[in-house]
């Protein structure tokens, strides 16, 4: 029977599927699990998929409607009965289909919306508990007017700031330097509406100020609190944080696979996206925005629900000790009380987030269009906060090292250490600081999505059913794994049968470095085919060792580590040494005093293994760290203190770039790290793991 491909996004997952397979069929077969309640009737529509059109050089694949089945007279009478949920979400019958009735007659990509997804994506980006001095751009005063008369018709703008400036005065004392009345400015929305503000408000309104200087919200009555979102566009995954300008506390935290995805999954091929379709960059954008105003609005209907229940628990307790219980009000968070959004991303992230055109940063000498912070009001991108509120942007530091990095170091302050730190934030693209308050470094390198279970056969993000840790023993080569979602190993009870459907990147880690240990890969990768177990086979694509036995999953499939999966990692972490090894030899270090591994995926993965397969330089295994996400500490920290923005904007300028490709040794580097863990390095925090290594005779031919 004629196969066709089949892409399925967000999940990375791909293969081929028989011709006439439905697309919720092919995709379970791919480990992806797609909503229905309605045994596939067409009646649920819980199983909504969209087809994305164009060509995919990534895949060497074109993909378009017709390569799906006509739409149904079912599918046609479903979306017939909702004509509101196309136009809410902007989407035609033809390019949304239900994955139970669409079947494959073509190549195609497949995006499965995160409503349609049976096992929802875990965003590990979580707000750490950091100590942040709160220093907000903007500022809440009373300000009371008495109403014009004829006798002073004063204008309801110069009578505002008039009664701003003492109200200012009043709050931070005379002695403070304050801007004239005449000085302030109003901003145009907020100005459109003054006049019939003051009026309903009876001239008594509570005045936001930016800076001390620019008037962005007058509201009637007396509002104490105002808020403020930090946001960390990755590759992978988008992570906002809403929290209370005035105390800093995180109020509700947000996140959600990264939409761009389907167009690529690392930056290259989203510039190349962009450059390929006339309307590339439109729907790059477009997809971006779109997610940051769902997250925002998650992240306020979150914030109230936990309020009203904090509310409703402090009105209880009161009444119990007074013997009398009394409703309180209190008003919601509504997206009008944000004020203020802060967001990084790399410098791909932040070229499409500002509808700029990446194709520069795509061509040598890839140049980005701007590195400094950038101040834009939130209506001009569409974003759905307070109009007049501000998007700051945090400065870039090079071509690939973008506002993430400046927020990493806005978070760990390596400017500020006497030790030399590394700073790695670990993901598609992985970016790298290093030094101290003397001098930083910086580069990044491509590592590819294998790390995040692309590119690897079962390789998947994490998900319920992916198994997050592997290890095998040295002498039965019996391997034991966590699944996410699951208490315990595998090993420890029966009702872990049935749970497990592909890998994700730590235990992509895990297995790896595991297979180098107990001896079943030897320190090139390649499987060493004489072992006495039925682990270690021939497969379809070459030798692979056998985690878990098709009984053991829910897919009813083995899942391996295949041949091509570890050179994937090699190549991975080849890329990312390389860079490291670059940068302390640019630096005249041998190793750094500590490391600092950054990132969603960074935080996850096991340190020890990550330094067994050279993923990292050699150090103190103590002096190795995980932070969990630094890039979204950092921003929460500078959309807190006005102060940090003005100091990263001095330190990101001084930081020395330096691009990998202009270094003439780094291909022979890049050759000697593809070994386990390097042809040459030493590594002797890690030599214990493996006492019988040898020097590969190889390493001579490239050390030059």
């Amino acid at each position: 029977m004629k196969k066709h491909n089949i892409i399925l996004q967000p999940s990375g997952r791909r293969g081929q599927a028989d011709e006439h397979t439905s697309v919720r069929s092919a995709a379970r077969e791919l480990g992806v699990e797609i909503e229905s309640i309605c045994a596939e009737n067409a009646t649920c529509g819980k199983c909504m998929v969209l087809v994305e059109e164009g060509r995919f050089e990534k895949y060497n694949i074109d993909s378009k409607r017709e390569n799906l089945s006509p739409v149904s007279n079912e599918e046609a009478a479903y979306f017939a009965r909702r004509p509101k949920l196309l136009k809410d979400k902007n989407w035609e019958v033809g390019q949304v289909r239900l994955s139970c009735q669409a079947k494959i007659c073509g190549d195609v990509l497949i995006n499965v919306p995160e409503e349609s997804r049976g096992n929802k994506q875990i965003v590990r980006k979580s707000a750490s508990n950091r100590a942040i001095e709160v220093k907000p751009s903007g500022a809440e005063y009373l300000v009371s007017m008495t109403p014009p008369t004829l006798e002073r018709p004063i204008a309801d703008w110069e009578r505002l700031a008039k009664g701003l400036e003492t109200s200012m005065a009043l709050v931070r004392g005379t002695e403070e330097k304050l801007p004239r009345w005449y000085e302030f400015e109003i901003d145009y929305v907020c100005l459109r509406t003054l006049a019939k503000t003051l009026r309903e408000a009876k001239w008594n309104v509570t005045v936001t100020v930016r800076e001390d200087k620019e008037v962005i919200a007058v509201q009637a009555g007396y509002h104490e609190e105002s808020y403020g979102a930090a946001v960390d566009i990755g590759s992978t995954t988008v992570a906002l944080y809403l929290c209370n300008l005035r105390t800093g506390e995180v109020l509700a935290s947000e996140s959600e696979m990264n939409p761009q995805i389907v167009y690529g999954e690392d930056v290259m091929s989203r510039i190349q996206y962009a450059i390929d379709q006339p309307d590339g960059l439109e729907k790059l954008h477009k997809a971006i925005i779109s997610t940051l105003n769902k997250l925002l609005k998650q992240a306020a209907k979150s914030a109230n629900m936990s309020l009203r229940a904090s509310a409703k628990q402090s009105v209880h307790n009161e009444g119990i000790a007074s013997g009398k219980e009394q409703e309180r009000p209190r008003n919601d968070i509504s997206l009008e009380d944000i004020h203020e959004m802060v967001l990084v991303g790399n410098s791909t992230m932040h070229h499409v987030l500002l509808n700029l055109h990446p194709k520069d940063l795509g061509l040598a000498p890839f140049v980005p269009t701007i590195h400094k912070s950038v101040d834009i009001k939130a209506r001009e991108l569409g974003l759905h906060i307070n109009p007049s509120g501000n998007i700051h942007i945090l400065p870039t530091i090079a071509s690939f090292v973008g506002a993430d990095t400046s927020a990493m170091i806005v978070a760990e302050e390596p400017h500020k250490q006497d030790e030399n730190w590394l700073l790695i934030d670990i993901g598609t693209n992985a970016e790298l600081v290093l030094g101290n308050r003397k001098r930083l470094v910086c580069t990044s390198t491509p590592t590819g999505p294998a790390l995040e279970g692309a590119h690897v056969e079962y390789g998947m993000r994490a998900a319920p059913g992916a198994m997050e840790r592997v290890h095998i023993d040295e002498v039965t080569l019996e391997p034991k794994y966590k699944v996410i979602g699951v208490d315990g190993w595998n090993t420890d009870h029966a009702e872990f049968i049935g749970h497990v459907k592909g890998i994700c990147g730590s235990a992509i880690i895990d297995a790896v470095a595991e297979l180098f240990r107990a001896g079943i890969v030897d320190s090139r990768g390649k499987f060493k085919k004489e072992l006495s177990t039925t682990r270690v086979r021939q497969g379809e694509s070459g030798w692979e060792y056998v985690i878990a036995w098709k009984e053991e999953t829910s897919i009813g499939r083995d899942i391996p580590i295949t041949q091509q999966d570890v050179r994937q990692i090699q190549l991975a972490k080849a890329a990312l040494f390389t860079a490291a090894r670059t940068l302390l030899k640019r630096s005249n270090l041998e190793s750094p005093d500590k490391i600092i591994l950054a990132g969603g995926f960074g935080s996850f993965i096991d340190k020890e293994k990550a330094m067994l397969i050279g993923l990292i330089p050699d150090c103190e295994l103590i002096n190795v760290y995980a932070v969990g996400n630094a890039a979204g500490d950092g921003a929460r920290i500078a959309l807190l203190n006005i102060e940090k923005r003005n100091e990263i904007d001095t330190v990101t300028r001084k930081v020395e770039r330096f691009e990998l490709p202009t270094d003439p040794e780094f291909q022979n580097q890049f050759m000697l790290a593809t070994s386990f863990p390097h042809m040459s390095e030493p590594f002797p925090h890690i030599a214990h793991l493996i006492p019988n290594r040898k020097a590969d005779p190889m390493a001579k031919k490239f050390m030059k």
